[in-house]
């Protein structure tokens, strides 16, 4: 079959492709023929090897796929590994039947970003009416999902961060509040102002580096940052136990792997989520459909930020 291979550890230039065997199913798992391959910002860390669990060469990346099985399921999918390909295995407690109304792109966004959105907001951060949250990137994958759900959950104040003036109307049209730029000299100023002077109570945060540190530094009493990724590729300034003492202020982390030990977790959440998308509640935007072979492009445009929402891989192109 065809995949996407990396034989070593580098930027997009690594990723090649290449005929490959099928995949052995293993037991419990399922084969699905792929439709479509989602593109994650965690792909281009694996194809590195910078993420949180170590890559192996050869490898092909890719975490979600969705498609069809052997006796006609459609599922979507998360794999350890082998997504960018024609075909995957997937252990059946990780797959998920998609309902009709959910389209290809919209299943590879929730099993992946819209998760993960989700479980910042409800067990990270715990998300309370009338609170303020700040949502990094949020013209991104997950921010794009976490804008709506934030404000299905009755937050007082959705500020959004973006770079760019189209992302942030972007994030403006999805339901926040105000949307600023997070190169602001003074983030710390800017994400008061944009909260009427005060600081704010959440912060969901996948940057890194010095938005990090600003962030924390906004954060009200018994104010939470929900921590989910490092897109600057840089490392925040360690965060002393004492000095959340001093504010009364909470910094946790959130790897979507660890939602799947918590025993009916992940179902619950892609139910959850499968039904906004189908009665129309929570819009999962289309960021770009990308050939195969172009996986490099893909990886490429990402790193840039020039994408907005879902990237997703064609394998029969």
């Amino acid at each position: 079959m065809r995949a996407v291979q990396v034989l070593e550890f580098g930027g997009p230039e690594v990723l090649h492709v290449a005929d490959v065997d099928e995949p052995v199913v293993g037991d419990r798992q399922i084969l699905i023929h792929v439709d479509r391959a989602g593109v994650n910002y965690a792909d281009t860390h694996q194809a590195e090897n910078t993420y949180l669990s170590p890559s192996t060469v050869p490898m092909i990346p890719g975490g979600e796929v969705v498609g069809r099985t052997d006796d006609g399921r459609r599922v979507v999918a998360l794999v350890d590994g082998g997504g960018y390909a024609e075909r995957g295995a997937a252990f059946e407690a990780q797959s998920f039947d998609v309902p009709d109304g959910v389209d290809d792109v919209s299943a590879l966004a929730l099993v992946v970003q819209g998760a993960t959105a989700w479980l910042l907001l409800h067990r990270t951060a715990r998300l309370q009416p009338g609170e303020s949250v700040v949502i990094h990137a949020a013209a991104g994958g997950v921010g794009s999902l976490a804008v709506q759900l934030a404000r299905s959950l009755g937050a007082g104040n959705v500020i959004a961060t973006a770079s760019t003036p189209d992302k942030r109307d972007l994030a403006l049209s999805l339901g926040a509040d105000v949307a600023i730029d997070p190169a602001s000299d003074d983030l710390v100023g800017a994400l008061r102002t944009a909260n009427g002077g005060r600081r704010v109570d959440v912060v969901l945060d996948m940057t890194g580096g010095a938005v990090t540190d600003q962030s924390v530094a906004a954060l009200a009493p018994f104010g939470r940052l929900a921590f989910y990724g490092m897109a600057s590729r840089q490392a925040p300034t360690p965060i002393a136990p004492a000095s959340l003492l001093a504010h009364s202020t909470s910094v946790g982390g959130m790897w979507l792997p660890h939602a799947f030990t918590v025993a009916g977790l992940m179902p619950r959440v892609m139910t959850e989520l499968f039904g906004l998308v189908r009665d129309g509640s929570l819009s999962v935007i289309a960021g770009g459909e990308y050939p195969l072979s172009e996986a490099r492009r893909a990886h490429e445009d990402l790193r840039s930020r020039v994408t907005t929402g879902k990237l997703v891989l064609d394998p029969s192109r």
